[in-house]
């Protein structure tokens, strides 16, 4: 068995953060990744070693020497996918931009990862995820009540980018089995953290949301949605939106409930404080590891909250494998998983071709590529 992108083949443009992020899961997926990176490895090492370059091969070419450019071109001759998360107009300055590449190969899907987008006002300008998921209005929604709070570069670098950038090459990639043609893949994360944002938008035109952050039934304020402290200092995350979660929630706690007016109504916004309150003072009897007892097996969806390092040696993600390693060096398995198909290894390692240094090295898997 083997992956469900075997065949495919991806000239990956070295860059940071979510365009290696992208590549990772087009390798992960079966895809054979080429990344090119410049002739010196960059400052801090963020080169060759790590997982998230697994699973592909590094070469270096130097793309202001016109050997290497014209052996890059080559290479994209014969690749199906061409990525790349540089600023616009950068690769048409090295001679890599849509143009060269399509006039090389007309059935190249060229992927472009961006936060802004190709084009608009701000295209040219820089930024990074906080900068984009601000402009978007989702920064706005998320914190508490005080102050809008980035939820780590999750929302902006991976979710609106190298998740949506991946989806439109795949697409492309679809498309192009009909047309014969390839395609130029504009991928903002401006406009992936928007389509993200249709659910709280949905809610939002139905008077089922409110712009003032901290008031939602998703943004921590309702009591039954969201995080609280234990004694030994560790917190559980509660999820019991429906009432029959809700219910087994309170019986797990020991707290009384029910129509009496014995709680505070979840129902009323107004006496989600009240009942937080309740709910705060029951969790901080215990420890973490206590309510994690008290409710394994109920399903009142409430959860330890771990660490990446803990998260690894839950039974659940340890019997699926989907985390691996200890300590600081905690690795992801690939995702989604097939009933046929075989992703690659977490633990992969990436690779570096011969003379990998120079032109030669990328001639040779040039040559391999084309070979029938």
């Amino acid at each position: 068995m083997s992956g469900p992108l075997q065949g495919i083949k991806v000239v990956e443009l070295s860059a940071m953060g979510p365009a290696p992020h992208a590549a990772m899961m087009l390798a992960d997926l079966g895809a054979d990744v080429v990344r090119v990176v410049g002739p010196a490895p960059p400052v801090g090492g963020y080169d060759v070693g790590t997982h998230l370059q697994r699973s592909r091969t590094t070469v270096r070419a130097d793309l202001k020497d016109a050997g290497d450019l014209a052996a890059v071109l080559d290479l994209v001759a014969e690749a199906d996918v061409f990525l790349e998360g540089c600023r616009p107009g950068t690769t048409e300055r090295l001679g890599l931009g849509p143009d060269e590449c399509l006039a090389a190969n007309p059935r190249l899907v060229y992927g472009r990862m961006t936060g802004w987008g190709q084009s608009g006002p701000l295209a040219p300008r820089a930024g990074h995820d906080i900068n984009y998921i601000a402009l978007t209005g989702a920064l706005h929604a998320m914190g508490p009540a005080a102050q809008p709070m980035p939820p780590l570069n999750l929302v902006g670098d991976f979710g609106g980018g190298s998740m949506f950038v991946v989806t439109g090459i795949l697409a492309a990639l679809l498309e192009r089995g009909r047309s014969g043609r390839g395609q130029v893949v504009d991928a903002a994360m401006v406009d992936g953290v928007s389509v993200l944002s249709q659910i709280i938008l949905e809610l939002r035109s139905v008077g089922m949301w409110t712009d003032a952050r901290g008031t939602n039934l998703l943004d921590g304020a309702a009591p039954f949605y969201r995080t609280y402290a234990c004694a030994g200092g560790g917190f559980v995350a509660v999820g019991a939106i429906e009432p029959q979660f809700y219910a087994a929630l309170l019986d797990g706690l020991g707290v009384a409930g029910g129509p009496d007016g014995s709680l505070p109504d979840r129902d009323d916004p107004a006496q989600w404080p009240a009942l937080a309150g309740v709910l705060a003072r029951a969790f901080a009897a215990r420890t973490r590891e206590g309510w994690a007892r008290v409710f394994d097996g109920v399903d009142a969806c409430v959860t330890p909250v771990l660490t990446y390092a803990e998260a690894a040696r839950h039974p659940h993600l340890a019997a699926r494998g989907t985390l691996s390693g200890s300590g600081r060096n905690i690795v992801a398995a690939p995702a989604p998983r097939f009933s046929r198909s075989m992703t690659q290894s977490p633990d992969a390692a990436p690779s570096a071709a011969p003379n990998a240094g120079g032109n030669a090295g990328i001639e040779s898997i040039t040559n391999a590529w084309r070979a029938p």
